[in-house]
Order: structure tokens, then sequence, then C-alpha cells
């Protein structure tokens, strides 16, 4: 396969190819389809996450221009400011993130365990910010005081969501369909979470610009259907563009907004029954924000008959179970399903 990829600038970041896994015992305890999972669980990075996989590009970037520091955003449980953290401890940049208490009713544990725990590990420069803000304005208004200050500081948006690291899962689309070649495998879905839109955005790009079809079916994590499906389309424009000239449609973007719940970062019963399930029967971990609400879809959607019992089905793990940490109090009942 011609590597679409190689006229971009990128440093090595990820342990890559990650796996690509079939699931036996959770296709046998749904009653199908046969399911697969992609483990970017596994990138290596600081217990690794799909957020590396971005920063490949980004941190390319970032040294291209000159930085010597690194300044970006996110939730307080953070899997992409755990990553980027860790990238610039690698790399010898300094990382100044800003985080939103996004996540209502969560005490200081919260605020200190987890993927937070890791970010003082890594020796990043931390402030906290209220709900409801343009976190992305704040972390923009950080980088250009910086700048004033004299420091070379370069911006990465929340989830590293933008067209440079959208191009770390056109990386993947590329990889996942050259594991299927290689074994045989034409799946019939391949079904994701989605939150800041890069990933959705970069493999719906990777898949178009490599004239595959396969649908690709986003379980939102915090936007209503219609705005994800705008959000999502309009980075794949924008990520596409830099591949192909061919059009893409806005019906590549599939979105199902139904596993959210009560908002972003809030448990739900589906999510801890889906992290409970993969983990007694693959021995998986998934994490309650992003894996575990797209599991949930996933399930839900098979329990259903959305997703019918025949072919073949493959769950793109994200990573982030460093945060079940700063969930303990939903996954250690003596009660948890079975």
């Amino acid at each position: 396969m011609t590597d679409i990829l190689s006229r971009f600038k990128r440093i090595p970041l990820c342990h890559q190819p990650t796996a690509l896994e079939e699931m036996p015992r959770l296709t046998a305890a749904l009653g199908g389809p046969r399911l697969w999972i992609k483990r970017d669980d596994c990138t290596g990075l600081a217990t690794g996450g799909n957020k590396t996989r971005k920063l490949e590009f980004l941190m390319a970037d970032a040294l291209d221009k000159g930085a010597e520091i690194v300044v970006t955003q996110g939730a307080v449980q953070s899997n992409h400011v755990r990553q980027t953290a860790a990238a610039a401890c690698k790399l010898g940049l300094e990382c100044y993130a800003l985080l939103e208490r996004r996540v209502p009713d969560k005490g200081r544990a919260y605020e200190q365990t987890g993927n937070v725990l890791f970010d003082h590990m890594f020796n990043t420069k931390i402030e906290f910010r209220p709900p409801g803000l343009d976190m992305n304005g704040e972390a923009m208004a950080v980088t250009d005081r910086l700048r004033a200050e004299g420091k070379k500081a370069y911006f990465i948006p929340g989830g590293g969501s933008n067209e440079i690291g959208a191009l770390g899962y056109v990386s993947t689309a590329q990889e996942l369909l050259q594991q299927c070649a290689d074994i045989g495998l034409s799946p019939k879905m391949v079904v994701l979470s989605t939150g800041s839109a890069g990933t959705h955005a970069g493999m719906v790009a990777g898949f178009h610009a490599l004239g595959c079809d396969i649908p690709i079916l986003g379980i939102s994590v915090r936007q209503p259907e219609t705005i994800q499906i705008e959000n999502v389309y309009k980075l794949a424009v924008k990520t596409s563009a830099q591949l192909t000239d061919k059009p893409l449609s806005r019906d590549k973007v599939i979105v199902d907004d139904g596993y959210v719940g009560q908002g972003y970062g809030i448990p739900t019963s589906t999510m801890v029954e889906a992290t409970h399930l993969l983990a007694r029967n693959e021995g998986i971990l998934l994490d309650p924000v992003y894996s575990g609400k797209g599991m949930a879809g996933l399930i839900g959607q098979i329990r259903s008959g959305q997703i019918t019992k025949d072919g073949d089905v493959i769950f793109l793990h994200t990573g982030g179970a460093v945060s079940l940490f700063a969930y303990e109090d939903q996954f250690s009942s003596l009660d948890a399903p079975e």
C-alpha cells in the first residue's frame, strides 16, 4: 500500500502498528457479529492512547517552528494533556496545560489522581479553569502571553484536533486497512468514540483518500449528533484536502449520541457495564470518558439490532484507562455487573 503520508513532517513517538485482535469471548457473550479491537491504547507513550499518533505530526510542526514550550488544554482527566506532556519531556520541551473543571461534583482527589498525577510527574505547568469557557481561546491567550514574554510557544488545540493532528488517524486508517488485507478481513464497520473530532475526522479522511467505503460509526461522548457531525465533517474536509482532490460527502460522517448520558465525563450505567464486560471477557481495560461509552454504543447497537449479528466489526480502542483511578467509586462496588 502506498504511504499517503510520506511527504508530511513526523517524529516517531508511537509503537506501531498497534495490534488488531479478535475478541471471541465478547463476540460469544453478545451472540455476534465477530468483534475485533484495534489496540491504540497500546501506542506506548505514557501508558499509550490515541493522542500519541496525533502528536507525531504536531510535535514535528512545533520543532520545525522552533518551539521551546507547548501549550494545550483539556478536561481535568485529559488523556491528551498527559500524552502531550510526556511527548514534551521526550523532546526536551516544556508543557503548559489548562484543565477545565468540566465534570461536576468531583472532589479534590479527582484533581490529583489518574492523568493529573502523571501530568505533575511530567513537570507540566497547570492552571485550572471553570466550566463553559472557550478553552482553545483560553490556551491561545496563554500562548500569546508567553510569546510576549519572549518564549517560543506553540499552541496545540484540545485533543490535538486540527488538520495536522488528524493526520495521525489517517495513519491509523492506512495501517488498519493493511492489517485487514494481510489477514483477509473485510469488516462491515469500524466503531470509535468521537469527542474533539480529530480521531474520527482523520479516520474518515484516511478511508476517503484510500478509496475505502467501510462505514465509520462515531459514538459521541459529549456533543449532540448534529453538532458532532458538523465538527467532524469540517475537520475531515480540511484533513482530506491535504491528501486528495476528491470531494468528501457529509454522509461519510455517522454519529450516535445516545450514550453521552448526562454529559462529558459523567458515568453512565451502560458505560460501567460495557467496561466490566470487556474486562471480564477479554482482559482489556477501557476508560470511563471515551472508550467505555464507545463500547457501550457498540454493545447497545448490537443488542438493538442496529448492528446485525453477521460479519465483522472493528472497535478502535483510544486508550485512557489511567483515568479509571479517578472514577474508583463507579467501579469498586461489590454490586458491579457480571
